[in-house]
């Protein structure tokens, strides 16, 4: 079974955290790293004025519904691409590009940083550089592309899904 973590760097909405936080509770991921201007949760020593980061809390516990308490995060400025890429993990970048492969088509190894960028401009072009994959969620209809936590939700199911086989 594939090791996931995510890195969530500058998603706006407290409400695609929370689901994000939910989705990755479903599929088992091991941790979330939260980056550049994503919200979070109350972290332990903490060092957003409480009001704040207490604000930011309850928001994204409304579509979390305690799955922010289930699984481990941490937040740090910058998205760690080195300190994952020693520790064996494979950059998996979610982002349309030409140089993408199929989400149907990809198979997983066994240690995956799966990358979400934000809602607007996705992963930014110089973390996609660095990333070892990138893959794309095959559209059906007009838009352009999914939520951030809902292709997050489909990105999970197929990666979990494809590492059993």
């Amino acid at each position: 079974m594939t090791e996931i973590v995510i890195v969530a760097h500058n998603i706006r909405s407290t409400h695609n955290v929370g689901s994000i936080f939910r989705s990755s509770d479903g599929f088992g991921v091991s941790k979330i790293i939260f980056s550049g201007y994503t919200p979070y949760p109350t972290l332990e020593n903490d060092t957003r004025l409480p009001h704040f980061a207490d604000k930011l809390t309850r928001q994204i516990h409304k579509t979390a519904l305690g799955a922010e308490t289930e699984i481990p995060f941490e937040y740090v400025e910058e998205p760690p691409i080195a300190k994952l890429k020693k520790a064996g993990y494979s950059l998996v970048g979610l982002e349309q590009d030409v140089r993408s492969v199929m989400l149907p088509d990809y198979r997983p190894p066994e240690k995956v940083a799966l990358i979400l960028g934000n809602e607007i401009h996705g992963v930014s072009p110089e973390i996609m550089d660095q990333c070892d994959t990138l893959i794309e969620i095959p559209m059906k209809g007009t838009k352009e592309s999914f939520n951030v936590s809902v292709a997050t939700g489909v990105a999970l199911y197929a990666i979990t899904a494809n590492s059993s086989r």
